[in-house]
């Protein structure tokens, strides 16, 4: 008896000693697994690859309100949980730590107005969210934001309503602080802001309602103080009183600053004149005008004026010296050969695209070409040209057939159709003329392999608009196509968590099979439209009113939309002599300021080119026939939208970094199930209607011939029993 409870009591010793050692195990030993998709909760290469290379600390301190209700509740597990990844992948440097914001009536600490205070410092600004209170919809205010310190550089993320890209949110603004350290700590002479306001218009600042206007001097050297604590003295501020018409012209149409003229003011000495207020970031050669004066007009109340807030002016400088020094990885935009512009231009009927300027700025510098000025910077990985509708020369088409042999990727963005709009003051009604949009361009994607047709493509699977009940409540828009699941090559890394997008006035692709063959490029479709899409070619009418389907099914089909080409182009000057470049430059120009153009040698007995017969190096042209993709109206500059992911992605994918271009798309807002055929959809249909009542009905007949034979077989058992 004593042996067994002996035996009992090892027994128990060593299932304690396991249970304890098990314990420490899963103290020191991590484990985890991410079952999801598309590894939502689980890091990407390369934000793994950002913490663990950190050579300085860097800090994010998180500012999160606590007891929020849903949906932002979810939103501060899933920052923990992400914030945890980062500290496990990265080095001793990595660091975070959460605040406690929330006001000590509402059950916060003691150091929630302390921590409040600080995230005010760092820039972050509570937020006004909807919360159910006792049956009650209320709206408190709730602090959702972060601040990343590195060094002395702050980066900060100041609302944070969304779990969609967060990641990519955090790796970006880990990468920014770190590039630019190094950028600022490589300037050899610091970035000049000018301040340039005539004393003309000092005078005339209070009949304008600019009481403040004598103190902005004042108010932007605090400014550029300020941020040279973070930017390690990199700035230089200086004011600029511009007094002379022809200077006050002359710096007016350089750096488009405002230009301001008034008449005689009869109840004060000032006397009819004019001048210019602005801003200008300079360094390097290059300057940005930033505006310090805002003029709208109100009702019954005519023009009136202010100034730009100082938190608006502290962004703008930021922004305009990041974009300045490069910090971010540069991308080439054609600015000339009426390409969509990037800002606002006086007398433009052209809305300029803003949303894609903040959207790139997040991630590369935009670098601005314009070919009649000069060739295309060396080293530029990316050149975008968005929208062109005037002609390029045989000089200009050489600098692009030449850079893409160097190994610059193209982003092109093109329509095959230009706009024309009615005239002022024509007839009413008068809807806009579309004619074919002929550039020059053509002849180039044809010796690479890719065509454009001068046709819109219409798709059944489209945008539909609201509208009023005598139209039927509702109008399809057919030349905006919403790009389908089943329709998009999710072989594509970049393309794989792209589930839905939606076009506009899209022009179908082709490709030269036999030419792409001969030189080894590989095509690749990107997406395409639906199998209910016919084509509107000759008269192109855009009006959704008089747009109608197709009578006939056999000119139904699909119409590629989108291309990757990749590989070693041929130039399309090879054969070529080298275009010869246009006049009004060098010696036309040297003329006209009456200098005699040198004499020309006799080269008659030289040879010699300079053209690249094929690419360096495999290089990518992407293509897609709107550039509607880039406008306002198609493009969010937040980046939650489909579209938005894929404009950048393809933009990574040119610059080799398809890693982020992943992570980017890891979790986007639109996530739609995929959508069956027409023929899946009438056999659901008919299972649900039909086959669920015969399948009842099956059932009920089973369960009735169990108990038919269960029933003969206990009479069986009985009868047999009563013979015996």
């Amino acid at each position: 008896m004593a042996v067994q409870n002996k035996s009992r009591y090892i027994k128990f010793g060593i299932y304690l000693i396991l249970l304890v050692l098990l314990n420490v195990a899963g103290l020191t030993l991590y484990l985890r697994a991410d079952l999801t998709k598309n590894r939502v909760y689980s890091l990407s290469k390369v934000s793994r690859e950002v913490v663990a290379t950190l050579k300085e600390p860097l800090t994010i301190n998180v500012f999160f309100t606590k007891n929020l209700p849903a949906p932002y509740n979810t939103v501060e597990r899933y920052l923990r949980d992400l914030l945890e990844e980062y500290s496990l992948s990265g080095n001793r440097y990595f660091n975070y730590r959460f605040y406690d914001v929330t006001p000590l009536e509402e059950g916060g600490s003691a150091h929630s107005a302390e921590n409040q205070r600080l995230a005010s410092d760092y820039g972050i600004q509570p937020v006004q969210i909807q919360a159910i209170e006792q049956d009650e919809v209320k709206i408190k205010k709730a602090y959702m934001g972060l601040a990343i310190v590195h060094g002395d550089m702050v980066e900060k993320v100041p609302t944070i309503t969304s779990i969609n890209g967060l990641e990519y949110q955090l790796t970006s603004a880990m990468m920014k602080v770190n590039n630019k350290i190094s950028a600022l700590l490589k300037l050899e002479k610091p970035v000049e802001i000018k301040l340039y306001i005539s004393p003309s218009i000092r005078e005339v600042a209070p009949y304008m309602g600019l009481k403040d206007l004598p103190e902005l001097d004042n108010g932007v050297n605090e400014i550029v103080t300020e941020l040279n604590r973070t930017m390690y003295g990199k700035l230089s501020f200086s004011t600029v009183e511009p007094s002379g018409q022809e200077e006050i012209a002359a710096l007016a149409d350089e750096h488009g600053l405002m230009h301001l003229k008034w008449p005689d003011i009869p109840q004060s000495s000032v006397k009819a004149g004019s001048g210019v207020i602005g801003m200008v970031v300079e360094h390097g050669g290059q300057s940005m005008a930033l505006p310090v004066l805002q003029v709208f007009r109100v009702p019954l109340f005519g023009t009136q004026y202010s100034l730009v807030s100082p938190d608006e002016i502290d962004e703008m400088i930021t922004e305009s010296v990041e974009s300045l020094i490069g910090i971010n990885e540069s991308i080439g935009y054609l600015t000339g050969n009426g390409a969509l512009p990037l800002y606002g231009m006086p007398g433009s009927q052209t809305e300029p695209a803003t949303s894609f300027v903040q959207l790139l700025s997040k991630s590369y510098s935009l670098k601005q070409v314009d070919l009649k000025d000069g060739g295309i910077p060396e080293g530029l990985k990316t050149f975008v040209i968005a929208g062109p509708t005037e002609n390029f020369s045989d000089y200009e088409l050489y600098q692009i057939d030449q850079a893409l042999m160097r190994g610059t990727n193209l982003a092109l963005f093109l329509d095959s159709f230009q706009e024309i709009m009615p005239q002022q003051g024509g007839p009413f009604g008068q809807m806009p003329q579309y004619v074919p949009n002929d550039t020059g361009l053509e002849k180039l994607l044809d010796h690479y392999g890719v065509r454009v047709n001068k046709s819109i493509v219409m798709d059944e699977n489209c945008f539909t608009q609201r509208s009023s009940r005598q139209y039927g409540g509702e109008q399809k828009i057919y030349y905006a196509p919403i790009i389908q699941n089943r329709n998009i090559n999710s072989d594509i890394a970049c393309m794989a968590n792209i589930k839905s997008m939606v076009g506009l006035a899209m022009s179908p692709l082709e490709i030269d099979e036999k030419r792409l063959a001969e030189n080894k490029i590989t095509a690749t479709r990107l997406f395409s439209s639906s199998e209910r899409s016919w084509e509107m070619r000759d008269i192109i009418s855009l009006n959704p009113m008089f747009i109608r389907p197709p009578a006939g099914e056999e000119e139904l089909r699909s119409y590629p939309l989108a291309y990757m080409l990749e590989g070693s182009f041929p130039s399309y000057f090879a054969d070529k002599p080298i275009p010869e470049k246009p006049a009004a430059t060098d010696e036309a120009a040297d003329a006209q300021e009456g200098e005699k153009p040198a004499p020309k040698a006799d080269l008659s007995g030289f040879e010699g080119t300079t053209t690249l017969a094929s690419s360096a190096r495999p290089g990518k042209i992407f293509v897609v026939a709107s550039s509607h993709l880039l406008r306002n109206n198609v493009l969010d500059a937040e980046g939650q939208t489909p579209n938005s992911a894929f404009v950048m992605n393809v933009l990574d994918v040119l610059n080799d970094r398809e890693d982020v271009a992943l992570m980017r798309s890891k979790v986007l807002s639109l996530n739609p199930l995929n959508d069956p055929r027409a023929q899946t959809k009438i056999f659901i249909k008919s299972i649900n209607i039909v086959g669920l009542p015969v399948l009842v009905v099956g059932f009920g007949l089973l369960v009735l011939l169990h108990r038919h034979v269960r029933k003969n077989r206990i009479e069986l058992m009985f009868s047999k029993r009563g013979e015996s």
